[in-house]
């Protein structure tokens, strides 16, 4: 930040450096993106949010309550509504390159992980995905091999691209603030073949599960479908839980696949996550590891999930579930 002073008075000027972009979900800021957001102000720079879609004026109007924002973009029209990579990456590249920005940063969400690669051959910048944590303003911290290791890199780019691993930053407080917003009118042209054709959004009064305090995850050891529901459903009303499994639950048709938890599903961090009839693959374990009070319940007592465990059940989960409900 620096001032500019002119005939007598002086007034602020902000040299807007990290560009944040902001998803919404339902009418409301992401919670991924709030996390992104707190990743966006450990960098040290002021920064600037970009909201897209024909409906981004009550979301914009959201985003500049956020204290730590110093700017909102919102760029409008219909082609943005349903974050389609392939129209969001020409728009931000033409952001980026109309003013002074030098990061841009966005959450490892499923919008995330697909524009950023496409950003990065725009620019020509290589991005760093997955960050857990920000050294300086060029020096991250990210998992490898599959989380069993963390690795410290350092970015030379130009235009630093990073994306955020929601679990590992606390969300912003979104009060308080009074940014400024401005409209953006891209004139690129994505030439894209793309075309967004349909959705089936599952609806559900629990906790979103990537941001849930208390998650209730199965695995392979319950079964079917029918017993998935019938042990997990109760237990994780009775904790006010989000329900999340594994790769494998999901493979089996256990349930959906938006629920699966895991290097290639969600990752995880919450105050309690309880793992009923999951093994612990690799795959799984870098999604949850990072839970607070693991709890795990199978009748393997060599199951790979009890050495992640902080509590650790060996017995029949047909069983355990029923009585841990009704005791709950």
């Amino acid at each position: 930040m620096f001032s500019v002073f002119k005939r007598g008075f002086a007034s602020t000027v902000y040299k807007l450096d990290t560009l944040a972009f902001v998803e919404s979900a339902g009418g409301k800021i992401s919670p991924s993106s709030l996390s992104s957001l707190n990743a966006a102000n450990q960098i040290g720079k002021p920064v600037t949010a970009v909201v897209f879609g024909p409906g981004g004026e009550s979301i914009a109007a959201d985003v500049s309550k956020i204290p730590t924002i110093q700017k909102v973009i919102q760029v409008k029209g219909d082609k943005y509504e349903h974050y389609l990579a392939e129209e969001l990456a020409p728009t931000l590249k033409e952001i980026i390159q109309s003013s002074s920005y030098t990061h841009f940063l966005t959450s490892a969400s499923a919008v995330g992980k697909s524009v950023l690669p496409r950003l990065g051959a725009l620019i020509d910048s290589q991005p760093v995905s997955d960050i857990l944590k920000v050294v300086d303003d060029s020096t991250f911290v990210r998992p490898i091999y599959a989380g069993n290791a963390l690795a410290t890199v350092k970015s030379n780019e130009s235009v630093i691209l990073a994306s955020v691993r929601a679990s590992a930053f606390t969300p912003v407080d979104a009060t308080g603030g009074s940014a400024a917003i401005e409209e953006f009118s891209s004139s690129a042209e994505s030439g894209s073949r793309t075309e967004f054709v349909s959705e089936e959004l599952l609806t559900s009064e629990r906790p979103e599960l990537g941001s849930a305090t208390r998650i209730v995850s199965g695995g392979r050891g319950l079964k079917n479908k029918e017993t998935f529901d019938e042990l997990l459903e109760p237990l994780a009303t009775k904790l006010n839980a989000a329900i999340g499994a594994s790769r494998a639950a999901v493979d089996s048709g256990f349930c959906d696949n938006s629920l699966q938890v895991g290097q290639t599903g969600k990752i995880v961090a919450p105050e309690l996550y309880i793992a009923v009839g999951i093994s612990g693959a690799i795959q799984h374990l870098a999604g949850m590891k990072d839970s607070q009070t693991i709890v795990a319940i199978n009748k393997d007592p060599e199951s790979a999930i009890f050495n992640v465990a902080d509590i650790g059940l060996v017995g029949d989960l047909n069983q355990i579930i029923p009585e841990l409900t009704e005791k709950l």
